[in-house]
C-alpha cells in the first residue's frame, strides 16, 4: 500500500465482449482529497466507478481500499466499508419523500433488532430519533432543507441531484464517488456544491468525481487522472494536467459530447 492512499488501482482491466473498456489502469487517490477523473466520452470513466462500487468486476488487476483488496467483493460489502456513490442518471425513489430517500441510504448503518421495534423499546425510539435527525442534517448540508416531506419526483433536476448527494452522505462514507454531480445545476447551485464538497473533505471524506465542467474540476480538485480509450494518460495536479500535450489534444482541446461512456 502506498502511504496516504485510500484507494489504489493496480493495472485494472475490464472488457465487454470484444470491447476493452479499461486497460491496465493504475493510479492512487490520496485520503481526504478531491480527485477528478476526466477524459473523452467512451474513455471508461463510469466503468471505473462501477468497478470501485462493485457493480462491475475487474477482469484483471487489483483494487485496494485502505490497503484491503475489494475488487472481488459484492456491492453491499463495499458500501459497508464506507464507499457511497451517486450516478450519472439519477436513481431515486420518486414516490417517496426526500426524508425517506435519505433514510433509505442509512440501511447499512446498523439495523435494530426486530423485538426492539415491535415493543417500541426506548433504545429503538432513540435510534429512530437519531436517524431522522441525521437524515435532516444531510438534506440541510445538500441545500434542500425544508423539502423533507416533498416527493422526490416533484423536485427540480438540480434538487434531485442534491437529494442523491444527501442520500449518499447518509452512509457517512469514507469515500464518496460522484458521477457528474453538478450536471443541470445553475451557477449559484454549483458554487454551493463546491462549498459542500470542500467541507466534506475537511471533515475527512475522500471524493472521486467524474465531471465535464472543466473550470469546476480545475478549481476544485487536488489531483486529476485522465483516461483515454480505457488507458491512463496521466495523473497530476490541475496545473500539470492543463499543460499536458496529450490531454489538450484528447480532451481539453476538444468539444466532445456530454454523454458519458
Amino acid at each position: 500500500m502506498i502511504s496516504g492512499m485510500l484507494l489504489e488501482f493496480e493495472k485494472i482491466s475490464r472488457s465487454f465482449g470484444g470491447v476493452r473498456a479499461l486497460s491496465g489502469v493504475s493510479f492512487g487517490v490520496q485520503a481526504a482529497t478531491i480527485h477528478g477523473l476526466i477524459g473523452p466520452n467512451g474513455s471508461g470513466k463510469t466503468t471505473l466507478m462501477n468497478v470501485v462500487s462493485g457493480l462491475s468486476g475487474a477482469d484483471a488487476g487489483r483494487l485496494l481500499f485502505d490497503g484491503r483488496p475489494i475488487h472481488r467483493l459484492r456491492p453491499h460489502r463495499i458500501a459497508a466499508l464506507g464507499v457511497a456513490r451517486t450516478f450519472q442518471n439519477i436513481r431515486l425513489f420518486s414516490g417517496m419523500s426526500c426524508l425517506e430517500n435519505v433514510i433509505a441510504g442509512q440501511h447499512l448503518m446498523g439495523a435494530r433488532p426486530l423485538f426492539q421495534r415491535l415493543f417500541r423499546l426506548r433504545s429503538a425510539n432513540l435510534a429512530e430519533m437519531k436517524s431522522l435527525a441525521d437524515a435532516r442534517a444531510c438534506l440541510s448540508k445538500a441545500g434542500i432543507a425544508g423539502r423533507e416531506s416533498a416527493p422526490a419526483g416533484s423536485l427540480s433536476y438540480g434538487e434531485r441531484r442534491r437529494l442523491e448527494i444527501a442520500r449518499a452522505m447518509a452512509l457517512k462514507p469514507r469515500l464518496l464517488l460522484l458521477d457528474e454531480p453538478i450536471a443541470g445545476m445553475r451557477l449559484r447551485e454549483i458554487e454551493e456544491m463546491e462549498s459542500l464538497f470542500r467541507s466534506l473533505v475537511a471533515s475527512g471524506v475522500t471524493i472521486l468525481l467524474i465531471e465535464h465542467n472543466m473550470p469546476f474540476v480545475m478549481r476544485l480538485c487536488h489531483s486529476i487522472t485522465v483516461l483515454h480509450f480505457g488507458e491512463t494518460v496521466m495523473t497530476g495536479t490541475p496545473g500539470e494536467v492543463a499543460e499536458h500535450p496529450e490531454v489538450i489534444e484528447a480532451y481539453l482541446g476538444g468539444k466532445g459530447e456530454r454523454n458519458e461512456g
